[in-house]
């Protein structure tokens, strides 16, 4: 008998939804959900997905994973190429987040600000008498 866990670091129905039935499509049958939760919150931090299926476990096969390997170096991970992908079609909205920016000016950004405050340098403070 084969094993597979899944670990699920978003815990939400949807999530839930889509692992089950990616993993179901290819022949595993689910075998039990276990959450980890926090002291804080009554919502599950993690859950683990835990499936099944009959048969000998699959052979590792080292020369496929390198091969795998080599070739995201070479052309980059699929993640990486969406994102990218992702940031090209959203420029404008990227735009901002590319330049560089102090934690000042991100912040006065955030705070809905033009222009941050000019930044005072040499303040000396009078000791009190």
């Amino acid at each position: 008998m084969q094993y597979k866990v899944v670990e699920l670091s978003t815990v939400d129905e949807g999530s839930l939804e889509r692992t089950l039935n990616e993993w179901a499509a290819q022949g595993w049958n689910l075998d039990g959900i276990q959450f980890a939760m926090r002291e804080s919150s009554k919502r599950p931090a993690m859950a683990f997905v835990l499936f099944t299926r009959q048969g000998s476990p699959a052979r590792h096969d080292e020369d496929a994973a390198r091969g795998r390997l080599m070739r995201m170096s070479e052309t980059g991970s699929p993640t990486a190429a969406l994102a990218a992908e992702y940031t090209r079609e959203h420029v404008a909205w990227a735009a901002p987040m590319i330049s560089p920016l102090s934690a000042h000016e991100r912040l006065a950004r955030l705070a809905g600000l033009d222009e941050p405050e000019p930044r005072e340098e040499g303040l000396t403070l009078e000791p009190e008498e």
